[in-house]
């Protein structure tokens, strides 16, 4: 019989009063047995006694059967396609009829495996020793468009300050890019920066076997830091900034953001991770914006000049005023045909150079085999050849519907007019173009005398 608190406290008091036992349970309608139980204070209700576990009905035949489906896994060799307790029970109960509980066989087959738990040893850092990093993917709108964006998250170990920057590829550009922010916004470098072994940073190997990506060397040469990688399927080796990526999801992007671009998320993200810094972890002495202050004093300074993250190449600027990058074309204007230029490629935009000077800037383009025009790029071309400006690329491609009905409705001349009026409404122009090629004219008069020549040998025949 389990009785309450206030019922033991009763018995107690009573017996100690000189009560007997026999008028104790009858004023308390409480069996005697249990009342002669609590009168010294040996046995008290709370008490609870280790349960003593029935014998397991996991019968030899079953362990047989466990070991035999270990043993089949350890012959295949197949690491992502091993019995788990779950299907070991499964098929127990289907092929065996077993009826016993999954907690049993679980125990079992963590017995035949030999598996110890896993467990983890707490690891400390000292401010500005270490950086972790890892990717993580989410979804934005984006002018609209639903996309999955990649998120670069950044956490110093010490504070536990963050950073995250939104990439529309995990590239080695972006990369590169979102170090050298991660680096400004923290006002310094650490001593290393823990990193797992991805591709855009490991050439080959893992852990500390791992041999770096060019790239890569260049950037820790640059801002003197030491990359570490993690050993394979060691999470817990960066466990700070896994737990950053899902942070970032729960907190920064719920609801899905709508951006225009992908610099205004930046700004938000930013803008978040400032706001964290408020925040007090449980253990921590003082704020993550307190303990950030402190760190920063240990963090290594900047270099004098930012890391170049562009990939660059150089290119010819073809007949159409283009120059090819990464498999697509973007537009230059027309007076630099059939100049070599230098290309730069970066996170989010691709810079053409002419003698060290800036001559086209495009929004990069993550497609293949595309074609990106700039219409006041063509201007000087289309008002030599007014007759192609309905059927030309670079207005089909940036002149909304409305002003294409206007241009099929006007007469040739006008519609120079209303392009450039279009070219102020899309924007700022291109940059000031004070180094030129000037495109000479065709001198076509042997062309004709050729073909007048052909004929009259035509004719003859």
């Amino acid at each position: 019989m389990v009785i309450t608190l206030q019922d033991y406290k009763e018995i107690r008091q009573r017996y100690m009063l000189g009560e007997s036992q026999r008028n104790i349970a009858k004023a308390l309608q409480i069996s005697r047995n249990t009342v002669a139980k609590y009168c010294e204070g040996a046995t008290v209700p709370w008490e609870r006694k280790t349960p003593e576990r029935k014998a397991t009905v996991l019968d030899k035949e079953a362990v047989v059967f466990i070991q035999e489906c270990l043993k089949e896994d350890e012959v295949e060799g197949i690491r992502k396609q091993r019995h788990t307790a779950k299907r070991i029970y499964d098929r127990l109960v289907a092929e065996r009829g077993f009826i016993g509980g999954e907690s049993t066989v679980r125990a079992k087959v963590r017995e035949l495996k030999d598996v110890l738990p896993k467990t983890f040893v707490p690891l400390v850092f000292s401010p500005g020793e270490a950086l972790q990093v890892d990717w993580g993917e989410a979804i934005a709108y984006i002018n609209g468009v639903k996309q999955r964006i990649n998120l670069f998250c950044a956490r110093l170990c010490s504070s536990c300050a963050p950073v995250v920057v939104a990439c529309r590829r995990q590239n080695e550009e972006s990369f590169q890019e979102a170090f050298v922010r991660t680096f400004e916004q923290f006002g310094g470098v650490p001593e290393k920066v823990i990193f797992d072994n991805g591709r855009v940073a490991v050439k080959d190997g893992f852990g500390t076997h791992a041999r770096k990506q060019a790239g890569y060397t260049q950037l820790s040469a640059h801002y003197g830091f030491d990359a570490l990688f993690c050993n394979p399927a060691e999470g817990h080796e960066k466990g700070l900034v896994e737990g950053l990526v899902g942070w970032a999801r729960r907190n920064i992007l719920v609801p899905v953001p709508r951006v225009s671009d992908i610099s205004e998320l930046n700004t938000l993200l930013s803008e978040r991770c400032l706001t964290y810094q408020n925040h007090n972890i449980r253990g921590k002495s003082g704020s993550v914006g307190e303990m950030l202050r402190e760190e920063q004093a240990a963090l290594r300074p900047l270099p004098l000049y930012p890391f170049e993250t562009a990939k660059c190449t150089s290119a010819r600027i073809n007949a159409f005023s283009t120059v090819r990058f990464d498999t697509n074309d973007y537009s230059v204007p027309v007076a630099f045909v059939g100049r070599t230029v230098g290309v730069k490629g970066y996170a989010e935009k691709v810079e053409v150079y002419a003698s060290g000077k800036l001559i086209a800037s495009h929004m990069r383009c993550f497609e293949k085999h595309q074609s990106v025009y700039k219409l006041e790029h063509y201007l000087p071309l289309l008002e030599q050849r007014g007759r192609a400006i309905l059927n030309a690329a670079p207005v089909r491609q940036n002149v909304p519907e409305s002003v294409m009905a206007q241009l099929k409705a006007n007469a040739p001349r006008q519609r120079l007019t209303l392009l450039r009026q279009c070219c102020e409404s899309l924007g700022p122009e291109a940059p000031a173009i004070t180094d030129v090629v000037l495109v000479q004219p065709v001198d076509l008069r042997k062309y004709d005398e050729l073909v007048d020549r052909k004929a009259v040998n035509a004719r003859v025949l």
